[in-house]
């Protein structure tokens, strides 16, 4: 069972991001305040959650939530500051962007450029035990992935309206076969080991 929060007398935002792993599109991040009191049973991770798990989760959290934001960092932007760089901004971006200032912020992963003027921490996994995170991952995640859907329709050589722009070996396979679209990111090589990788996130 997730935790509502980490600090239960903080107004507390937590923040996640989704597409650091992706060939192509920008890197969304959100960050979410929850009621103290916010329970729903079937949020979690987005990542253990199907499509439409995500998505009827989704307008529950954006009617529920005390404040939220979603922000993006596109590929320029990428290329130029590096894919590390990036998510930390599109969290800064979505940060800023709350309508209610957050007194602490966690964060999912083990790593984090401090946010001016609020205490962090970055906690390991942690869509997987806080529903103020998780519910930044449903929403980085479904933000990301309707823009990509949108994409598609412009570029459906590339299939993103179903791996979202995750490097799964039909996309890899059609990188190599007709090269970039405008959308890709320049400095990440299709052939590098990194994308050896679980795609489960292309769901």
């Amino acid at each position: 069972m997730l935790l509502n929060c980490y600090h239960q007398e903080w107004i507390e935002a937590g923040c996640d991001e989704a597409g650091r792993g992706c060939l192509a599109g920008p890197v969304f991040a959100a960050a979410v305040i929850l009621p103290k009191n916010f329970y729903l049973a079937n949020l979690n991770d987005s990542k253990q959650l199907s499509h439409e798990e995500r998505n009827e989760i989704r307008p529950i959290i954006e009617r529920e939530a005390l404040a939220w934001a979603v922000a993006a960092v596109d590929h320029e932007e990428i290329d130029k500051i590096n894919i590390l760089n990036a998510s930390f901004l599109a969290m800064h971006r979505a940060i800023e962007q709350l309508m209610i200032i957050p007194q602490h912020l966690v964060i999912d992963g083990n790593r984090f450029k401090a946010y001016p003027d609020i205490p962090h921490c970055c906690i390991i996994k942690g869509d997987g035990k806080y529903l103020n995170i998780a519910a930044a991952s449903i929403l980085a995640k479904t933000h990301r992935d309707a823009y990509m859907a949108q994409l598609h329709d412009d570029y459906p050589q590339y299939n993103w309206k179903q791996n979202k722009g995750y490097p799964t070996i039909e996309h890899r396979k059609m990188v190599l076969e007709i090269g970039l679209s405008p959308f890709h990111r320049k400095t990440f090589n299709v052939s590098d080991p990194q994308f050896r990788l679980s795609f489960e996130d292309a769901g």
